[in-house]
Protein backbone atom coordinates (compact mmCIF):
# COMPACT_ATOMS: atom_id res chain seq x y z
CA UNK A 1 0.00 0.00 0.00
CA UNK A 2 0.86 3.43 -1.05
CA UNK A 3 1.29 6.63 1.02
CA UNK A 4 -2.12 7.82 -0.93
CA UNK A 5 -3.97 4.88 -0.11
CA UNK A 6 -2.97 5.12 3.56
CA UNK A 7 -3.99 9.04 3.86
CA UNK A 8 -7.40 8.19 2.46
CA UNK A 9 -7.95 5.14 4.70
CA UNK A 10 -7.20 7.45 7.89
CA UNK A 11 -9.32 9.99 7.00
CA UNK A 12 -12.08 8.09 6.16
CA UNK A 13 -11.70 6.23 9.74
CA UNK A 14 -11.48 9.61 11.12
CA UNK A 15 -14.42 10.62 9.71
CA UNK A 16 -16.22 7.30 11.07
CA UNK A 17 -15.05 7.35 14.32
CA UNK A 18 -16.74 11.13 14.52
CA UNK A 19 -19.98 10.41 13.07
CA UNK A 20 -20.64 7.57 15.55
CA UNK A 21 -19.27 9.58 18.47
CA UNK A 22 -20.48 13.14 17.73
CA UNK A 23 -23.23 13.59 14.95
CA UNK A 24 -25.15 10.34 15.27
CA UNK A 25 -25.55 10.62 19.06
CA UNK A 26 -27.28 13.93 18.06
CA UNK A 27 -29.49 13.01 15.55
CA UNK A 28 -30.83 10.69 17.74
CA UNK A 29 -31.45 13.03 20.04
CA UNK A 30 -33.08 15.36 17.65
CA UNK A 31 -35.19 12.63 16.08
CA UNK A 32 -36.77 11.85 19.81
CA UNK A 33 -37.11 15.42 20.63
CA UNK A 34 -39.11 15.80 17.48
CA UNK A 35 -41.06 12.91 17.95
CA UNK A 36 -41.79 14.46 22.01
CA UNK A 37 -42.94 17.81 20.30
CA UNK A 38 -45.05 15.70 17.81
CA UNK A 39 -46.85 13.95 20.18
CA UNK A 40 -48.23 17.26 22.68
CA UNK A 41 -52.02 17.54 24.12
CA UNK A 42 -53.49 19.78 25.33
CA UNK A 43 -53.61 19.29 29.30
CA UNK A 44 -49.86 18.75 29.20
CA UNK A 45 -47.51 19.76 31.64
CA UNK A 46 -44.72 20.85 29.97
CA UNK A 47 -41.30 22.50 30.73
CA UNK A 48 -39.59 24.96 28.11
CA UNK A 49 -36.06 25.37 26.78
CA UNK A 50 -36.33 28.86 29.22
CA UNK A 51 -37.17 26.39 32.77
CA UNK A 52 -40.47 27.86 32.91
CA UNK A 53 -43.22 25.14 33.98
CA UNK A 54 -46.73 25.37 32.59
CA UNK A 55 -49.65 23.16 31.24
CA UNK A 56 -50.79 23.21 27.22
CA UNK A 57 -53.81 25.04 27.07
CA UNK A 58 -54.27 25.19 23.43
CA UNK A 59 -52.00 23.83 20.61
CA UNK A 60 -51.65 25.79 17.47
CA UNK A 61 -49.94 24.94 14.03
CA UNK A 62 -46.97 25.99 14.92
CA UNK A 63 -47.32 27.36 18.63
CA UNK A 64 -48.76 26.38 22.05
CA UNK A 65 -50.80 28.50 24.40
CA UNK A 66 -49.19 27.46 28.32
CA UNK A 67 -50.84 28.46 31.31
CA UNK A 68 -48.03 29.43 33.59
CA UNK A 69 -49.63 30.91 36.58
CA UNK A 70 -53.20 31.88 37.54
CA UNK A 71 -54.64 34.00 34.54
CA UNK A 72 -51.16 34.06 33.06
CA UNK A 73 -50.65 32.56 29.58
CA UNK A 74 -48.00 32.67 27.19
CA UNK A 75 -48.01 31.82 23.14
CA UNK A 76 -44.04 29.95 22.50
CA UNK A 77 -43.20 27.86 19.28
CA UNK A 78 -43.48 24.11 19.19
CA UNK A 79 -39.91 23.67 19.38
CA UNK A 80 -39.34 25.55 22.93
CA UNK A 81 -40.60 22.88 24.59
CA UNK A 82 -37.52 21.38 26.24
CA UNK A 83 -39.09 17.92 28.36
CA UNK A 84 -42.76 16.68 28.76
CA UNK A 85 -43.40 15.97 32.71
CA UNK A 86 -44.57 13.07 33.55
CA UNK A 87 -47.25 11.80 35.89
CA UNK A 88 -44.18 10.13 37.94
CA UNK A 89 -41.79 13.28 37.56
CA UNK A 90 -44.56 15.55 38.91
CA UNK A 91 -44.94 13.37 41.86
CA UNK A 92 -41.46 13.43 43.04
CA UNK A 93 -41.55 17.47 42.65
CA UNK A 94 -44.40 17.34 45.03
CA UNK A 95 -42.39 15.42 48.12
CA UNK A 96 -39.73 18.05 48.22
Amino acid sequence: MNETTISILYMVGLFAVLWFIMIRPQQQRQKKHAQMVASLKVNDRIITAGGIYGTILKIKEDSLIVKIAENVRIEIIRSAVSQLITSSDSDDNDKD
